[in-house]
């Protein structure tokens, strides 16, 4: 256990109750286990790691999808963790809080990059590095989405480590200087961290709520809404792409510097 790669080997078990050679080349991430159990039910296949800190399921194609949980913090473990299997491409499936009148409830973002307000990161690279996706990832989720008629938005996302803040005008007021298109808590890391790992990787996310005023701050009863209209085809459209772009997307190289 003296260098990084020998911890993940060791954790990622320990933490999914996956062995490493379980998982998939490509992989989803989720911080929702009712997506793991929608996509183990349309596989037809096992969940594992129930009572670890994350699920997994693996399909017969060799897709993975991963539940780590919510959070900054959680983001990077995962992304350190799987260092062990060094996946060649990861796609995150999240909610976010739309922050721009256009940006309307059940529309899907594919960010074009992530400014780093969860502080997490910074223990992985200097501030002045951009947290970015890989793109030829997320020109093959595009891709995707078009052929089946869809639309989606793009822009800069806000990655923060606060949950409750939606009452917090001061900390509104300055969201609102930043020309970003989406809140949430784990984007900025999961591309950071993957840089750092070398691992290819992207963010899909879909908006579950307008947290910028009072009515539209998420309830149990509007996520539930959000959820059972749109989880469905947010999967789908994962699974989609991250079964097909080894087939037929461009390859992804990582390069250091």
């Amino acid at each position: 256990m003296k260098t990084k790669l020998d911890i993940a080997r060791n954790w990622l078990p320990r933490y999914t109750g996956t062995k490493i050679d379980e998982f998939g080349d490509y992989m989803l991430l989720t911080n929702f286990h009712d997506y793991v159990e929608r996509f183990a039910e349309k596989c037809k296949c096992d969940i594992r790691g129930v009572g670890y800190p994350m699920q997994t399921a693996t399909n017969s194609a060799g897709l993975t999808i991963v539940n780590f949980g919510i959070g900054s913090a959680n983001a990077a473990t995962i992304m350190d963790l799987l260092a062990a299997r060094r996946p060649k491409g990861v796609l995150f499936l999240g909610k976010c809080g739309g922050l721009k009148r256009s940006t309307e409830l059940g529309h899907f973002i594919l960010p074009t990059a992530a400014i780093r307000g969860e502080g997490t990161s910074n223990d992985y690279k200097a501030p002045e590095v951009p947290a970015l996706p890989s793109f030829k990832l997320h020109k093959f989720v595009s891709n995707r989405i078009v052929k089946r008629k869809l639309e989606y938005r793009t822009g800069v996302v806000y990655t923060t480590n606060r949950r409750v803040w939606e009452w917090d005008f001061k900390f509104k007021k300055y969201l609102k200087t930043l020309s970003t298109i989406a809140i949430d808590m784990e984007t900025a890391t999961l591309f950071i961290v993957g840089l750092v790992n070398a691992i290819p990787r992207g963010a899909l996310l879909l908006v579950s709520d307008k947290p910028m005023i009072p009515e539209g701050v998420k309830t149990a009863r509007s996520d539930s809404v959000i959820t059972s209209k749109y989880a469905k085809i947010h999967l789908e459209i994962g699974m989609d792409a991250m079964t097909k772009i080894g087939e037929k997307g461009e390859q992804i190289k990582h390069f250091t510097y």
